[in-house]
């Protein structure tokens, strides 16, 4: 983000790390990994983006795009409403992403080959380089909100043994309801990916 305020970096542009000690994660958490993870963080002008994309669910759409991709090379990845990669019930990575100016920044992370204790690794074998080029070749050709929605409301139901955040509590997905632009009603209230 550093690179592109000071515009030595112009988007669209995707950048890598081999490892990572100072990664950022939702509500202020770390996310360290190990040579051989992947950590990116893509650059994208809000203009290429979807027409119907809202920003509050940019998260959803820029991990979703990413779950179906590890999805075609056999992965069985899901999405946790609204941002992290699951394998069964533990996490294997998150998106988040923040909007500079006309600027999507989206950073991605994903334990491709290893995993601290409580966390797992993904089930498929592949390259940060190889999953990288593959995902980056996706923005040529980008599908709509409505799209990638239709979708991820079936994968939605896989959330609802878990818990989301709002306001530093703790949400229950149980009984949420996933409205048409990807935020949440529950208990009355609604919620919107903020990350």
């Amino acid at each position: 983000m550093e690179e592109l305020k000071a515009s030595r970096l112009l988007p669209p542009v995707c950048v890598g790390a081999l490892s990572q000690t100072l990664g950022k994660g939702s509500r202020g958490n770390s996310w360290i990994g190990v040579k051989g993870n992947l950590f990116i963080s893509l650059a994208l002008p809000r203009s290429i983006l979807p027409k119907d994309l809202r920003l509050e669910s940019s998260s959803i759409y820029m991990a979703f795009l990413m779950k179906e991709l590890l999805y075609s090379y056999g992965s069985k990845t899901w999405l946790k409403w609204p941002n992290d990669f699951y394998l069964g019930n533990k996490k294997i990575g998150g998106v988040i992403t923040n909007l500079m100016g006309d600027t999507l920044v989206c950073g991605i992370g994903i334990n491709l080959i290893a995993a601290p204790d409580e966390f797992e690794k993904i089930d498929i074998t592949i390259s940060a380089y190889d999953l990288t080029k593959a995902y980056s070749a996706l923005f040529k050709n980008l599908p709509s909100w409505k799209q990638i929605f239709s979708n991820y409301r079936v994968e939605f139901e896989n959330s609802r043994d878990f818990f989301t955040h709002n306001n530093n509590e703790k949400v229950a997905l149980e009984r949420a309801v996933l409205l048409e632009d990807g935020s949440l009603e529950c208990d009355g209230q609604r919620i919107f990916s903020l990350r």
